[in-house]
């Protein structure tokens, strides 16, 4: 891994850890500053696009908690498929987590992230998890 390849992955996974904690806090405006916009996300057989920060539906994961008694999430692995100095992908996959601890279920997704001026941001969610 060259000098900026490695900048630009600790850059992302400082923003992908952002995005977990904000995601497990269930606090929608973090997670928005996690993103860049407009924001893709193609999962469940369907793609969702959200114009703007406070776009973001956070009735999944009311869903998650009523249905699956979802707690929290865990990233499992993150790995840097492609990258330059404005665009990152990652293949990554992560776990859900009932309140007992025991596992929903483990996701592999594809994320791109993007640099918008000196942020780097999540532009696209592709996801086989609902």
């Amino acid at each position: 891994m060259t000098d900026k390849t490695a900048e630009i992955h600790r850059a992302c996974m400082a923003t992908l850890d952002k995005f977990m904690a904000a995601l497990n806090a269930y606090d929608a405006p973090a997670m928005d500053q996690t993103m860049h916009f407009p924001h893709v996300r193609f999962a469940g057989g369907s793609i969702k696009t959200y114009d703007a920060p406070g776009k973001n539906p956070m009735d999944l994961f009311t869903r998650l908690q009523t249905e699956d008694r979802w707690k929290y999430s865990r990233w499992e692995t993150r790995e840097l498929i492609q990258s330059n100095d404005k665009k990152a992908h990652y293949a990554l996959s992560y776990t859900r987590y009932r309140d007992d601890d025991s596992v929903i279920g483990v996701y592999e997704s594809l994320y791109v992230l993007t640099r918008v001026g000196d942020t780097w941001g999540i532009q696209m969610r592709s996801s086989f998890g609902p």
